[in-house]
């Protein structure tokens, strides 16, 4: 475990409740691989379905906005250049992978990567909003602008409120940008990295 965090298996009711949760997520990722073959795009042009992988007592749930190629051909989300990138990000602040949830807000590969269109978004919500129901962490960290946009008002930029914890409907959001920007702007991994701190200082005040 990282040195800020620890898992929430005590609160929740010990090693029990922590395989309940791990169920339920599996019975969710299994509901999702299930509706194959789907006809609609992306989920009738990917290659895997990519449900989420992580603890099921996370604290803090990763949320992307979709899959990338990499991730298409494993079925495990952020393994590419940009999850190498998310990793050190998360030892900065004081995480490791294993003590987190990693999951996207579509659960397949747009073609060609384009934005997921609002059909497709509202395709894949019903399994993200079941995941965050068996997780309840205290922060969710949306990546970039668009999965930020699935959480809060078209109004919250990434630009303006990075790096620091939001409420928005019920929920404590921590947005960052996300790593694959700064691979192609070089400029932004200095802004990440002191998100990344900043998101370990809140962890540790009790966000």
């Amino acid at each position: 475990m990282g040195g800020t965090h620890r898992s929430r298996d005590v609160e929740l009711g010990g090693p029990a409740a922590a395989a309940d949760a791990q169920a339920r997520l599996d019975v969710i990722a299994q509901d999702l691989l299930d509706h194959l073959p789907c006809p609609s795009e992306p989920c009738a042009t990917c290659t895997r379905l990519v449900p989420g992988t992580g603890s099921a007592t996370a604290d803090v749930v990763i949320v992307g906005e979709a899959p990338g190629a990499a991730e298409d051909r494993s079925g495990v989300p952020f393994v590419g250049n940009a999850g190498k990138l998310l990793d050190r990000l998360l030892e900065e602040a004081g995480l490791v992978r294993p003590d987190v949830f990693v999951t996207n807000v579509v659960k397949a590969r747009p073609p060609g990567n384009r934005d997921p269109k609002p059909d497709e978004v509202a395709h894949h919500w019903p399994w993200l909003q079941a995941q965050l129901d068996v997780l309840q962490p205290r922060l969710l960290v949306p990546l970039g602008r668009h999965a930020l946009g699935r959480f809060a008002p078209k109004a919250d930029r990434i630009s303006d409120v990075h790096g620091r914890v939001l409420e928005r409907d019920g929920r404590r959001l921590f947005p960052l940008y996300h790593p694959a920007a700064a691979l192609h702007n070089p400029g932004l991994r200095e802004t990440l990295s002191a998100d990344a701190r900043a998101l370990g200082d809140a962890l540790r005040a009790g966000a």
